[in-house]
């Protein structure tokens, strides 16, 4: 305001120099000269019409500019008085020079919007001329509709911009609005604050008051006043020296708490250290008791029957043998791990063999079972835990995949089975279709019942949930059963969905989420006519599972080829009930942890690995009974799972499901074709067993015959 009233007063004798308004009147001139119109085109387009009405509209505007800055800010020359300071003459030019920049970056602006402006109409002028020059009518009308198309597509971009703009301004209203409100609680705040501060000015005032002028208080004597202070002053430096004894205290204290406590973590490290080798001798004790028990089992083969002082000896070495416990040799000694009776889910831990002869060998099982749980308790375990607790929401990945072969632990296992059973039957989930399949089965009853009835005392004799007669788990069990067998009326019941039911209801306890754990294994993980009456599906996995074993281990196949051994005997229940009956309880739950993520490949897995872990076991046997009688139990002798892991997922690599989708398929032609030729001999005889006529030979007619 300063510089215009400066400029209004030097307005009469001011002059400008000459020369310096024309760079800035003809830049814009240069930069806003439109580009010349195509000449080739025919005819006088709207561009020639417009032309000179640009030029001269531009022409006067840019005066017009050029008169307002002469008027508004003239160049200082000799309008300046002389009493001005240098100072604010560069105020001056600068505050001239940002104006004159604003001014260029506008009329640059309006070059802009000229030339667009000009383009525009560079585009209507070549479109009419296009018209014009169209010979026929259906050009002219191509012309019109593609216009119409621009005029359509131009009115849809206005709509979705008038909607944008609607948008915006609601949005804008209501930060106004948010505004408003901040704005009035910044009021509020600013209202209490000011509040605040005149209460705390007012108290103030009020103490000093006070304190300069105490109501109704005699002036004290200068000798007590001295006295008190001198008390109070003493009294302070007692308590300073009692915190500087407390703090002298707390320092010691500290320091000798610092050390006990690294007494007690070094001691703490001793004790686990000594837990640790005493576990390990254990477990060499149990090695080592094992190997011993095993040399007396094979003397007792080797002796056979025969009546000697060597036999005697022998048998009252194994009977001292089978009585003897581990707990009962030392009475102070220190019991790691203890090895109960059942398992977390109720199995027995040492199997109870019916045979004799076979009770050496349970105990030497026991041995080892003890043996390797000693040894992976530290070792394995309990980093296998911290890794499932650290692992946080469950998704499908290679990390998941690895800690799932590695077994899960038994706190974290319902959890890991209800998502891996929603993975695979969210499609068929529905709510309430578990209580309505269950009411069905009230109303009407399934002709399966009563087959499922007989399989229900002999699901897992050597679980005490299905044996003890108080135990609510046979009656899981059975809801469960009738429910699938509405579930899925085609296959109704099959002998081995009793265990895959129980093993459900063992890991998951809860009847719903054991149902559908088992739609899961035999509706999505299974291949259809799994547990058909046919059991198609069965038979053609274990042809695939010969060639399989012919491949990875031909020396076995070639040994038990020769003496004629049919492995589909003891494989085919494998298959049909996930080894529920074959494994000892820790391994089977790991093959279920894969096997419900990753299919039936891992069956044929483990199923190699087994004959893969017992291979030379079975070649030192040169008997088919003899074969066939090992056979029955040589899976319960398995107790390394880490071993038997190894083997399944590193050295029966490589092991492409692509293989075993062919093998499936050739396996099924063949199966298919040989069902086809059964049942076309069954009809031929049928139909020549109808074509014969009866003949009752002489004297062998009924007295009732004889009278008609």
């Amino acid at each position: 305001m300063y510089n215009i009233r400066g400029n209004k007063q030097s307005q009469g004798t001011g002059h400008r120099p000459p020369g310096e308004d024309s760079p800035l009147i003809g830049e814009p001139q240069r930069e806003e000269q439109p580009s010349p119109p195509d000449p080739s085109a025919p005819g006088k387009g709207p561009a020639d019409s417009l032309k000179p009405t640009l030029k001269s509209s531009l022409t006067a505007n840019l005066i017009q500019k050029a008169k307002r800055q002469n008027n508004t800010f003239p160049l200082f020359a000799e309008g300046l008085t002389r009493n001005r300071t240098a100072q604010e003459k560069a105020l001056a030019l600068e505050q001239q020079v940002l104006m004159l920049t604003k001014e260029l970056k506008s009329q640059k602006e309006l070059v802009r919007i000229l030339h667009k402006a000009l383009e525009a109409a560079q585009q209507e002028k070549r479109a009419s001329s296009a018209y014009l020059a169209a010979a026929e009518d259906k050009d002219r009308l191509e012309l019109v509709r593609h216009k119409v198309r621009q005029i359509a597509d131009l009115g849809r971009r206005v709509e979705a911009l008038e909607q944008e703009r609607e948008i915006l301004t609601q949005t804008a209203s209501l930060l106004e609005q948010q505004v408003q409100e901040l704005q009035q609680h910044v009021q509020l705040l600013m209202e209490k604050n000011q509040a605040k501060q005149q209460v705390i000015c007012m108290l103030s005032e009020k103490v000093t008051q006070d304190f300069l002028h105490p109501p109704n208080q005699p002036p004290e004597p200068s000798d007590a006043a001295d006295r008190d202070f001198l008390s109070q002053q003493e009294k302070m430096e007692h308590l300073k020296d009692d915190i500087e004894a407390y703090r002298t205290q707390n320092h010691f204290l500290n320091s000798e708490i610092h050390q006990v406590t690294k007494i007690w973590r070094r001691v703490a490290e001793k004790e686990k250290a000594l837990l640790m080798k005493c576990a390990y001798l254990q477990a060499k004790n149990c090695q080592v008791e094992s190997k011993y028990l095993a040399g007396l089992r094979r003397l007792q083969e080797a002796v056979g029957n025969e009546a000697s002082e060597c036999s005697e000896l022998l048998r009252q070495l194994i009977q001292e043998a089978l009585q003897w416990e581990a707990s009962d040799a030392s009475a102070d000694g220190v019991e790691l791990s203890p090895i109960s009776e059942y398992d977390e889910y109720g199995f027995l831990t040492v199997p109870n063999y019916e045979v004799e002869d076979l009770k050496l060998l349970a105990k030497i099982q026991a041995l080892e079972v003890r043996s390797h749980h000693l040894l992976a308790h530290e070792a394995v375990e309990r980093p296998l835990r911290d890794r499932w607790a650290a692992l946080g929401e469950l998704t499908p990945s290679v990390e998941l995949k690895q800690l799932l072969r590695a077994g899960v632990s038994c706190e974290h296992r319902p959890r890991v089975w209800r998502w891996l059973v929603h993975l695979r039957v969210q499609h068929l989930q529905a709510p309430g279709r578990y209580q309505e399949l269950l009411s069905r089965g009230q109303a009407c009853k399934h002709p399966a019942a009563r087959q499922i009835e007989l399989d229900l005392n002999r699901t897992f004799p050597n679980n005490k949930h299905f044996t003890c007669p108080t135990s609510s788990f046979p009656d899981k069990l059975r809801r469960v059963l009738l429910a699938f067998s509405w579930q899925n009326p085609s296959i109704g019941y099959c002998q081995g969905l009793n265990r895959l039911a129980a093993i459900a209801l063992l890991v998951l306890d809860e009847e719903e989420s054991a149902f559908w754990c088992l739609v899961a294994i035999v509706e999505t993980i299974m291949p259809a006519d799994y547990y058909s009456k046919t059991l198609t599906a069965s038979q053609v996995d274990q042809r695939v599972l010969q060639d399989l074993l012919s491949e990875k281990l031909p020396r076995l196949m070639a040994h038990l080829g020769q003496h004629r051994v049919d492995l589909s005997f003891i494989t085919f229940n494998w298959f049909l009930v996930v080894f529920a009956d074959s494994l000892i309880s820790n391994i089977l739950l790991q093959v279920w942890d894969a096997f419900l993520y990753e299919g039936t490949k891992v069956l044929f897995r483990y199923a190699l690995a087994i004959f893969k872990y017992n291979e030379e076991e079975i070649l030192r046997l040169q008997d088919s009974l003899e074969i066939y009688q090992y056979l029955r139990f040589f899976t319960k002798t398995i107790c390394n799972s880490g071993k038997l892991r190894n083997i399944a997922f590193n050295d029966m690599n490589p092991f492409p499901m692509k293989q075993l989708q062919q093998l499936r398929t050739v396996h099924r032609e063949r199966l298919e074709a040989e069902l086809r030729e059964l049942e076309q001999f069954k009809a031929e005889y049928l139909e020549t067993r109808a074509s014969l006529v009866p003949v009752v030979p002489e004297g062998c007619t009924s007295e009732d015959e004889g009278e008609a």
